[in-house]
């Protein structure tokens, strides 16, 4: 009896191609990251299952690609559907969303969200804090990171400093909305991850920030 033999580099070949069959016009659109999670969990998952089965490695990846897929496309379809939900429910459109496919990103202007030099979160963002909290306690499965950030102006120490308070402020925001300290991980930068130009007002305006960065989980 003829047996076919699946490699590992066969079906991380074909998850790839399936990636490049991608419509480039589809990215951002909506379910697009929930194709991309699939692809991408089907990649993890075929090595993974590759390794974990070593009597046959090619049975193995096809179900680890499989499962990886499921998870992967499961994890997309939530971000898709959390992104949408708080894009209608954010009442300022200075607060930015961004969604990776794996993850969302939302990055609160500091000159926005705080005073100069002030850790106190201002009132005009502290409704829209606590739509985020109550979207995190809507989805469940998934952690936080919170993230400071500032520009480079003034001593490198101080600013560390001020972007571990105001990260921290944040955080007890939405831990006050209902969602527990245990799925947060709150992280200061200070100056070390600009996003843009320090040599420009609006470069630094840019820098200036703190992200809230939602990783879901498998369930």
């Amino acid at each position: 009896m003829m047996q076919m033999k699946l490699t590992t580099a066969g079906i991380v070949a074909a998850a790839l191609g399936l990636g490049a069959c991608t419509d480039p016009a589809t990215i951002g659109t909506p379910g697009s990251n929930t194709q991309q999670g699939a692809i991408l969990g089907g990649i993890i998952g075929a090595g993974v299952g590759a390794i974990a089965n070593d009597s046959d490695r090619g049975l193995g990846a096809v179900t680890g690609a499989l499962v990886g897929a499921t998870a992967g496309g499961v994890i997309g379809n939530q971000l898709d559907a959390q992104e949408r939900e708080l894009r209608q429910t954010l009442a300022n459109d200075d607060i930015t969303i961004v969604n990776t496919g794996d993850r969302l990103i939302l990055s609160f202007p500091n000159d926005l969200t705080f005073a100069t030099d002030s850790a106190a979160v201002a009132p005009a963002v502290q409704g829209d804090l606590r739509r985020v909290a109550d979207s995190l306690v809507r989805y469940p499965n998934s952690t936080i990171q919170v993230i400071g950030h500032t520009d480079s102006d003034g001593d490198a120490g101080y600013n560390q400093g001020l972007s571990e308070r105001r990260a921290n402020a944040v955080a007890s925001q939405i831990q006050a909305g209902g969602v527990p300290y245990h799925r947060m991980r709150i992280i200061g930068r200070g100056e070390e991850q600009p996003v843009a130009s320090n040599l420009t007002a609006d470069g630094k305006a840019r820098n200036r920030r703190v992200e809230v960065v939602v990783i879901p989980q498998a369930a």
